[in-house]
């Protein structure tokens, strides 16, 4: 039996970002960025696809010109799941992005290039209700807000996202969610928490240039996570130097581990020490992939508990809170189900005799 965490989500307005509803008590939904040249049509699908494939809610895409943004439309045929277009200094861009048919935008309406054409961007996307983020780095503040604050504060975050909030409210536009994102913790979670006092918008969360997978994991996952389970966020990415696929198994996980997602692949294993005589580490990765795969394929399938131990000292004893466990032995290693010994199996036989009973957990749960 697994624990939950209670959590009060704070109250937002909801908006919608084509078919993903955002804010108010929606769950809190998963993004990344395409890491391909948003020119070539046919990478960019191809990788919209394989992170759809993998459970992302919402895909953002660089929109550095307008060969850029022409490309939009043909992209946006091929591809169901809803598409933010990341716009900065160029309003056009953002024109033909709309005309596309895109779900949302990002902007600085600071750096758009004035009010009239804030304003013409909001004539545009006022009548399609598209939402508008407005994403502010540490990294990329007003220097007189730097200078107001003595640096990139948390105060100096908030201030710089009001200040563009007012700018889009003014011109009629109050579909809007608000990031507010540094590359360290403290500030991150200093921001947000301002942020949440200050204004109902929705709130989309992120550590920007969190690093690589190891790194960024952990500086996402301790920010992210405490935010969430102080009810605060609506959406969130995982910036990670790496695969966009990888951004989106830690944001699910980070997710599934508070009880805000359906559970996943839910694996548990040993850390490994000098008493395993199975290579516990390549099959605990093995048994992940195997099982990725086959929810994606199945997705309504039962998910059971594993645990893959490596030896017999914790191994009964995970075989009983797990419902399909194995703990191993010399080249080989004892297969639990529900608890019980079902049999022991070769090291080279493992992976598919776990799958198996997987695969037939649903008549076994009747």
């Amino acid at each position: 039996m697994h624990a939950t965490l209670p959590i009060t989500r704070r109250q937002t307005r909801q908006i919608q970002v084509g078919t993903v509803v955002i804010g108010g008590m929606a769950p809190i939904s998963v993004q990344t960025m395409t890491k391909t040249d948003t020119r070539n049509v046919a990478a960019t699908v191809a990788q919209i696809r394989e992170i759809e494939s993998a459970g992302c809610d919402i895909v953002r895409l660089a929109v550095i010109d307008e060969d850029a943004a022409l490309a939009l439309a043909a992209i946006r045929r091929e591809v169901k799941i809803p598409l933010v277009a990341d716009i900065h200094f160029n309003h056009k861009l953002a024109l033909i992005a709309l005309e596309a048919g895109i779900d949302g935008l990002r902007i600085n309406p600071g750096n758009i290039g004035g009010l009239d054409r804030v304003r013409e961007v909001v004539k545009a996307a006022a009548p399609r209700q598209v939402p508008i983020r407005i994403g502010v780095n540490a990294g990329s503040l007003e220097k007189e807000l730097l200078e107001k604050h003595d640096g990139a504060t948390a105060e100096a975050l908030v201030e710089s996202a009001m200040r563009h909030v007012r700018i889009l409210e003014d011109a009629g536009h109050p579909w809007i969610k608000i990031s507010v994102k540094a590359s360290d913790v403290p500030r991150t979670l200093q921001a947000y928490r301002l942020l949440s006092q200050t204004t109902d918008h929705p709130l989309h969360l992120g550590v920007t240039e969190a690093g690589t997978l190891l790194n960024g994991t952990i500086r996402s996952s301790v920010a992210l996570g405490m935010l969430i389970a102080e009810g605060i966020g609506d959406t969130l990415r995982v910036s990670l130097t790496d695969h966009p696929v990888q951004e989106i198994r830690v944001g699910l996980e980070l997710l599934r581990c508070l009880g805000l997602r359906p559970p996943g692949a839910s694996v548990i294993s040993c850390p490994t020490c000098g008493r395993i005589q199975i290579d516990v580490v390549s099959l605990a990765q093995r048994v992940e992939a195997e099982l990725d795969q086959y929810y994606r394929a199945n997705p309504t399938a039962p998910h059971p508990a594993i645990a893959v131990m490596g030896c017999m000292v914790n191994g009964p004893g995970e075989a009983r809170e797990a419902d399909i466990a194995i703990a191993g032995g010399q080249g080989k290693a004892a297969l639990y189900v529900r608890g019980a010994f079902l049999a022991t199996v070769p090291e080279a036989e493992i992976l598919d005799r776990l799958m198996e009973q997987v695969k037939k957990w649903t008549t076994l749960r009747v």
